[in-house]
Order: structure tokens, then C-alpha cells, then sequence
């Protein structure tokens, strides 16, 4: 986090007491962003865009920090709204628990965007069906996306002349709408490809290395004959890369998301592939849709608003500039 970025890890009104939301001029002046938690280095960089595309505006961007903690990410809404702010990103815990917050703004008259995942019953809607009361949904297709990271998996296990392929999934953390969607479009791209395989585990590895690491390890204990791992993130596929290179396996590795270390570790040859993500461009475009609405210059409902997500391995490794 850079010192533009007004990072409030433990909200309250008394530590928000900054200027209101609408400078003298009639311009909105302060935004607010809820972050999942900015331990995350992709949840931080979402912010970063947020803030960054602020101080370019010229106005405030209170970034608040929920920890990974629902209820303190409700406790941090219900603090912006209190203070009045002009519009509202969030980048939600639990997208079915979201719904609230959301509707509570809609009534207040303050404009909300979804940055990085859907809000909503992600078991019935779509990622593109944007909650109605939402201006919009800024996110990546993670349907899309896990279907570029199939049709790579598919690939790779064909070039490593593997016909049928014992296939674990390293999964996100419960409550998050990308885990069943990014599983989605993998199985998409590999039955596209041709490429047979059977999901053999699939475990949460909580987003993070260290987890991701301890998942990979039980599972090839148990599995020694996994042919690929697909990762939900590159923080996890970084670890399962480890517990790879400890067992001594062969396994292919796949993640998700573009992180500078991944991309670093597909260059070194310790994983074979990710999507690229840009978190700091969703930042960016979650501002702007705040900015036009509470300024009028534009007006937004409901819409989808995302960007391209190629596949990258070693031989296109150059498309993808990592932003987090």
C-alpha cells in the first residue's frame, strides 16, 4: 500500500470523521472501498487500482480493511453510509450475505459496485446476472477465465502425452461465488479440448500458499499418481508447486490469476500456467462507475463490465504483466 491510499484497517465514525461526501463546488469528494481482507495481495491491488483512479479524480478514497471478517465488513458498511460517502465498492466476503449491505445503500441513495465477485445467490445466477440493486459488477468472467485455464491444462497434458488425467482441484475458501464457477469453465475448456480426466480431490486450499502447500501434500500422500493440479490462485498453486518438487511428482500445475510471483514461477519452470488477471484495472473501473453516477456524468445499473483474461504458459508468458 502506498501512502495515497487511505488504509483503515479498524473502522469507526470517529476515525472517519474526514470531509463529507460533497465538496462546496456540488462534486462528490469521498468514496469508500470494503475490501475482503488486504492480507490478500490481490484484494490489496483491487484497492490500490480504487485508490489510485481517486487521487487521479481528485477526491478521497477511504479504503476499509474487513479481515476476512463478515460481520466487521458489515459494521464497516454501515460506517460509510453513515458518514455519507458518495458511492461504494465491495469486494464481498460472502456474496449471499452482501445482499444486505447492498440493499441498505440502494435505500440510502448511495450508488454500489461489486468489485472482484458477484453478490447474490451465486448457486442461482449467473456471474453476467448482476444484482438489481447494484450500478455494477466489475470482475473478471471467472467462467471464461476457468475455461482458458482448462483449454491449457488440456494442452499441456497433451503435450506431456498424458491421455487420461487424474485431475486435483485446489479450491478457494466456502462462501465465495469463484470457486464453483472457476471449477465450471475448467471442466468447459477440458471437454472442449477432448481432454479426458477424472477429478480424483478437490479441497479448499483457503487462497492462500501455506494452505495450498499442506493441501497438496495430503492429497498426493493419499494420490501419488495426480497428473494435474488445478489451483483456484496463484498464491496457492506457488505452494503446491512445493509440495510437487517435495514428493518428487511429475504433476502438471495450473493457477489462477496472474500474480508476479506466479508469473515468476512459470518462468523458472516450477509451474506450467495461470490467467491473467488485472485487480488494479477492477479497482480502476469500480471508481469510475461510482464517480459517473454520483457526478452525473453517467448512469449505470446493472451492468457487466469486465475484460480479457488470456491463458499464459512459458511460451506466452510475455502477455502478462503481473499487477499484484
Amino acid at each position: 500500500m502506498t501512502s495515497k491510499l487511505k488504509l483503515l484497517a479498524s473502522a469507526s465514525l470517529a476515525t472517519l470523521a474526514l470531509a463529507g461526501s460533497v465538496s462546496a463546488d456540488g462534486h462528490a469528494s469521498t468514496f469508500g472501498f470494503s475490501s475482503n481482507g488486504l492480507s490478500f495481495p490481490f484484494a490489496a491491488a483491487v484497492a490500490q487500482g480504487f485508490a489510485d483512479a481517486a487521487e487521479e479524480a481528485g477526491v478521497e478514497a477511504i479504503v476499509l480493511d474487513s479481515q476476512g471478517d463478515v460481520l466487521k465488513q458489515t459494521n464497516d458498511i454501515d460506517d460509510l453510509l453513515a458518514q455519507g460517502v458518495a458511492g461504494i465498492a465491495i469486494m464481498p466476503n460472502d456474496s449471499a450475505v452482501a445482499v444486505s449491505w447492498v440493499d441498505a445503500a440502494h435505500a440510502a441513495g448511495v450508488p454500489v459496485v461489486a468489485s472482484a465477485s458477484m453478490i447474490g445467490d451465486t448457486s442461482t445466477r449467473p456471474i453476467d446476472d448482476v444484482y438489481e440493486n447494484l450500478a455494477a459488477l466489475v470482475t473478471q468472467q471467472e467462467v471464461a477465465a476457468g475455461r482458458e485455464v482448462g483449454l491449457l491444462a488440456a494442452r499441456l497434458l497433451g503435450e506431456a502425452g498424458i491421455e487420461t488425467a487424474q485431475v486435483a482441484i485446489i479450491e478457494g475458501a466456502a462462501g465465495y461465488a469463484e470457486v464453483g464457477q472457476r471449477t465450471e469453465g475448467f471442466e468447459m475448456g477440458m471437454n472442449e479440448a477432448g481432454q479426458a480426466y477424472e477429478i480424483v480431490a478437490a479441497q479448499p486450499g483457503d487462497w492462500s500458499s501455506e494452505r495450498g502447500e499442506a493441501v497438496c501434500q495430503n492429497i498426493l500422500a493419499s494420490n501419488p499418481n495426480i497428473d494435474l493440479f488445478f489451483n483456484q490462485a496463484d498464491d496457492m498453486v506457488v505452494g503446491c508447486a512445493r509440495a510437487v518438487d517435495s514428493a518428487g511428482s511429475d504433476a502438471l500445475l495450473v493457477g489462477f490469476g496472474g500474480s508476479r510471483l506466479a508469473i515468476e514461477s512459470i518462468r523458472a519452470g516450477s509451474v506450467d500456467g495461470t490467467v491473467c488477471y488485472k485487480p488494479e484495472e477492477i479497482g480502476r473501473i469500480s471508481f469510475q462507475v461510482l464517480y459517473e453516477v454520483a457526478t452525473g456524468e453517467a448512469q449505470h445499473s446493472e451492468e457487466f463490465l469486465t475484460y480479457p483474461t488470456p491463458g499464459v504458459s512459458i511460451s506466452n508468458i510475455d502477455e502478462c504483466e503481473g499487477q499484484w
